[in-house]
């Protein structure tokens, strides 16, 4: 029997108050622009963003690709870092459906660019080259263990490509996450972003939906690239009341997900075989080592102890979410060193 999911928190459930809303939901066609409780997110997350407006779609991926279409051609190219959700983990859409080309720029270790390489990538260049268009950036860092990168970090990356007149997109899946831990407010963190995305199936514990911000130009032409994939949605409104309920009492309770995730990264460092960076463990991701080729292995035995986890050959990855507790950590890390013993390292 499974006791704790530690996959994703895009394994988490909606909250009882969430599933209250979403069955009390006001409702109309968010095609026409009908739906009050669409708009009510809408402008709520705007608002929270430091943007004009946003526009509900329905996953992460799907904001990532409609900011990326609607600010660059075919044939044009993007900036992304080398450890980014964009191009190692949204099936390549950018180029099979849009035409434009992504450039991996190398990110250091807590997922940041460095602005001299992002400006000689930027630089004009002769007609040889595809022109480069979008800087993509990330907060928190998924690949780098959740690091939270501060304003000031953003800033210098943003400012190398719009040195060359770059438009900066931040993926910010888990940008509420960074910014309760870097007690920093999120429109502060995107206030360098001319588009920047967070996902509501996250941390923020909704069943689905993301939403994209930026100028009310942009999202007019968001809006153009989301009817074209295929996912403008009706009553919507269904899913945009969890969102606002989500705005409203999940933001805080996201500073327990990192105590939790602090807890679980300082007990299996002291456990033999395991290699993590705790000053990385920032958030509510924990990403360890583990002996070479023994990565399957390790998820197949603690499945048997009753804890998912996710990872591959070797790297692996804790998520606390909203749903697990204490006890539940606690139960983690026991089977983890009974697991982490049976292996011997």
């Amino acid at each position: 029997m499974i006791r704790v999911d530690l996959r994703s928190d895009t394994v988490s459930h909606p909250s009882p108050e969430m599933r209250k809303a979403m069955y009390e939901a006001e409702l109309g066609d968010d095609v026409y622009g009908d739906d009050p409780t669409t708009n009510a997110l809408e402008e709520r997350a705007a608002e929270m963003l430091g943007k004009e407006a946003a526009v509900i779609v329905s996953s992460g991926t799907q904001s990532n690709l409609v900011a990326l279409l609607a600010q660059a051609g075919r044939g044009d190219t993007a900036l992304v870092g080398t450890t980014s959700h964009i191009l190692n983990a949204e099936a390549g859409g950018a180029s099979a459906l849009g035409g434009i080309v992504l450039m991996p720029i190398q990110t250091g270790e807590r997922g940041a660019m460095d602005p001299g390489v992002i400006s000689a990538a930027a630089a004009p260049r002769d007609h040889h080259k595809a022109p480069v268009g979008v800087l993509c950036v990330e907060n928190t860092q998924n690949m780098a263990g959740g690091t939270a990168l501060a304003r000031e970090e953003i800033e210098v990356m943003a400012d190398a490509g719009r040195q060359h007149g770059l438009r900066v997109h931040m993926d910010g899946a888990r940008l509420f996450n960074a910014a309760v831990a870097l007690e920093t407010p999120a429109a502060e963190l995107a206030a360098d972003a001319d588009s920047v995305g967070f996902c509501l199936s996250k941390g923020l514990a909704c069943p689905i939906g993301s939403v994209l911000c930026g100028d009310a130009d942009f999202i007019e032409e968001a809006r153009r690239w989301r009817k074209m994939l295929g996912g403008a949605m009706r009553q919507v409104g269904v899913v945009a009341a969890a969102g606002v309920v989500a705005l409203d009492s999940m933001i805080d309770r996201m500073a327990d997900d990192h105590a939790n995730a602090r807890k679980l990264a300082s007990a299996i460092a002291e456990m033999p075989g395991i290699d993590i960076d705790l000053s990385n463990v920032e958030t509510n991701i924990v990403r360890f080592g583990v002996p070479a080729h023994r990565g399957n292995e390790i998820q197949s035995r603690l499945k048997d102890e009753g804890v998912l986890i996710n990872g591959g050959d070797s790297d692996l990855r804790f998520v606390p979410h909203y749903g697990i507790d204490s006890e539940d950590i606690d139960i983690a890390i026991n089977a983890m060193d009974k697991v982490m013993a049976e292996i011997g390292g």
